[in-house]
């Protein structure tokens, strides 16, 4: 009985010691492929205020305050799993621009803490009077990109994006190369009503 138990175990180091210089590296996370739809846009009118292009795999909805209809839009990102804000505010004077602009600036820095970079592209285009500047976020912040667009004089547009999940820049940067194409066609496209 002892020879067996003996031979047993002799057999089991035999086997474990096998193939002995193999290093074992762990796999480095990964992340599942998303495959997105082509980039097609539909016209978004609001019949009061603006109008701009937004990519058929969305859906614009006005939001209504105290059962009132707004020039505000919330849009749904489907695929992409994340909401746009888009905020409408009328400009009855010179100052209220000035602190529409001041506090978009404001709620942009509040995201410095966790943003390991902020980046901005500015947008004038003289022809439609649409002058603006959207912030992209790099890291792990709560929204990745903001924006606003003005005329200057009377209309002003603040949009924010806000992803239904935990804040991972790495995972989610395929996706937000996605919408970022689509953000940019949306403030290309914009155009006041007067």
């Amino acid at each position: 009985m002892i020879k067996i138990i003996g031979s047993v175990c002799l057999l089991a180091v035999l086997m474990s010691s096998c193939g002995g210089n193999e290093l074992l590296i762990p796999k480095p996370p990964t992340y599942l492929r998303t495959n997105f739809p082509k980039h097609e846009y539909v016209k978004v009118d609001d019949a009061t205020t603006y109008s701009f292009e937004l990519s058929k795999t969305y859906f614009a909805k006005p939001l209504t305050y105290k059962g009132q209809l707004t020039n505000h839009k919330e849009i749904n990102l489907g695929p992409l799993n994340g909401i746009l804000y888009l905020n409408y505010y009328p400009i009855p004077n010179r100052d209220t621009l000035v602190r529409y602009i001041n506090l978009s600036n404001d709620k942009v820095d509040e995201h410095q803490i966790k943003a390991t970079k902020i980046t901005d592209e500015k947008f004038i285009f003289p022809d439609r009077k649409v002058y603006g500047t959207l912030f992209e976020f790099e890291g792990n912040v709560a929204t990745n990109f903001q924006f606003y667009l003005t005329d200057s004089t009377s209309h002003f547009i603040r949009g924010e994006v806000l992803m239904n999940c935990r804040p991972n820049y790495d995972s989610l940067r395929p996706s937000l190369n996605y919408l970022k194409a689509d953000i940019i066609h949306l403030i290309n496209t914009l155009e006041w009503k007067n």
